[in-house]
């Protein structure tokens, strides 16, 4: 069973930056496609950032390059890097996974933004 485990959320000022990180482990992890959704207010996620098994990195809109995506293929760790963060990007982040035609999701971890 593929497990997602987030950490590096927290509080943080505006304009402060912060480092998430999603431990993926599993069968066929390696092969997965990984990445980071936020969920701000009410149901809907969005995209922040993917990075592809090929070594494609896809960033989402919202974090208008402030969202930055690693991945360490031996660790089996992805991380994000938020930078210059806004009251707005406050919200629940969450690591998922796409392999074999599933998708799985970490548990997610939260980040506050205010002064």
């Amino acid at each position: 069973q593929v497990q997602l485990v987030e950490s590096g959320g927290g509080s943080v000022l505006p304009g402060g930056s912060l480092i998430l990180s999603c431990r993926a482990s599993g069968p066929s992890i390696d092969n997965a496609n990984i990445g980071w959704l936020r969920r701000s207010s009410g149901p809907q996620l969005e995209l922040v950032a993917m990075a592809w098994d090929d070594r494609r990195r896809e960033d989402g809109e919202f974090a208008e390059g402030r969202a930055t995506i690693s991945r360490d293929n031996i660790k089996m760790i992805v991380s994000l890097a938020l930078t210059n963060l806004k009251p707005e990007d406050a919200g629940d982040y969450y690591c998922f996974a796409n392999t074999g035609g599933r998708a799985f999701w970490g548990q997610g971890t939260h980040i506050s933004v205010s002064a």
